[in-house]
């Protein structure tokens, strides 16, 4: 074939360039200013309206969003009606205790939560479930707030998108794993759907694994794990009920598979060498997929977990050295 001279060579990227962001939609999309409040809400909206008042709280505004035009309500909700998702991360105290110094010395609270209207059956007086708010929500309550101004969103699913909406506290992995099960576990109660339906909920099919992972074993080192299951795990077709055992399958032959790569850790340990990426440093040396030629047929989860605890039973301590420690990166083993 001849070659396409007219064609330029890419120009490699400087390194420490800052990124080039993406340009602007070349066309205009989602609602005007104007026309956020110029229709009547649908029945739904105006039906959670009356609720909002009956529950004592106080509608502010109805309007659309102005991306996707769907409805919403802007409430002050009666605190004590309020509480988090219960599939959401713990609390992080140095960033509500960080909240609380900055609302109190404002003297303003201006960030509304994002709410739903709560299940029936939920525990005590909770009527509302906030998927993004919860340390915004802990800080009012300890400043004694009586109650709090919350974009109540009419459709229940959004109760289940807390990595998708969450913008107040970045998330570490453990935290993105274990919100990922809770709510994996709700929903395998709910209906017949697929991991694949909630897509978006999960982010992604690893999280899945590494959240039973980190239930049944918290220090857990995910980070040094990812990598390769970003290669070999995907979202499963079963129903989420019988895809929850597949799962579990998996993370049982994960952790079988850290314990062995525990051992020959506490053996480099033992030999003198010290790093806060042993753990990723070995990991790494039994990783199946790292140097797989990409023309390779994809190694499947099963696969790759077999490969790897083979490899790590025939890891030898003994030939590592600090040269091949210092030339290595990754994930540090406590996270």
């Amino acid at each position: 074939m001849a070659e396409n001279k007219s064609r330029k060579p890419r120009k490699a990227a400087t390194a420490g360039a800052p990124r080039r962001r993406r340009k602007p939609a070349g066309a205009s999309t989602g609602l005007a200013a104007t026309e956020l409040q110029a229709a009547a809400p649908p029945g739904e909206v105006a039906a959670l309206h009356r609720t909002i008042d009956e529950d004592g709280g106080r509608v502010l505004a109805l309007y659309r969003e102005p991306y996707g035009g769907r409805w919403v309500i802007l409430a002050a909700l009666p605190i004590e009606q309020v509480a988090p998702t219960p599939y959401q991360r713990n609390l992080s105290d140095t960033h509500v205790r960080k909240l609380e110094g900055v609302i109190g010395k404002l003297g303003r609270f201006l960030d509304p939560i994002i709410a739903v209207r709560a299940k029936a059956g939920a525990e005590g007086d909770v009527r509302y479930w906030t998927p993004n708010g919860h340390h915004r929500l802990s800080a009012m309550i300890t400043l004694g707030a009586k109650s709090i101004t919350a974009i109540v969103v009419p459709e229940a699913a959004a109760a289940y998108q807390i990595l998708a909406l969450n913008t107040e506290k970045a998330h570490n992995l453990r935290e993105k794993a274990l919100e990922v099960i809770r709510m994996y576990k709700e929903l395998a109660r709910l209906d017949g759907a697929t991991e694949e339906t909630y897509a978006l909920e999960f982010e992604e099919p690893s999280f899945i694994t590494l959240g039973l992972c980190y239930e049944q074993r918290p220090r857990f080192s995910g980070g040094a794990y990812q990598p390769v299951l970003k290669r070999v795990e995907a979202f499963l077709k079963k129903p989420l009920h019988a895809a929850l055992t597949v799962r579990q399958e998996r993370a049982t032959g994960l952790l079988t598979l850290d314990d062995v790569v525990i051992r020959q850790v506490e053996a480099l340990k033992a030999k003198g060498l010290t790093s806060p990426y042993l753990k990723s440093f070995v990991v790494a040396r039994i990783n199946p997929v790292r140097f797989r030629p990409k023309e390779a047929e994809p190694l499947s989860f099963d696969d790759a977990l077999d490969r790897m605890t083979k490899a790590a039973s025939k890891f030898n301590p003994e030939k590592i050295k600090m040269d091949d420690l210092a030339r290595s990166g990754g994930a540090p083993d406590d996270e």
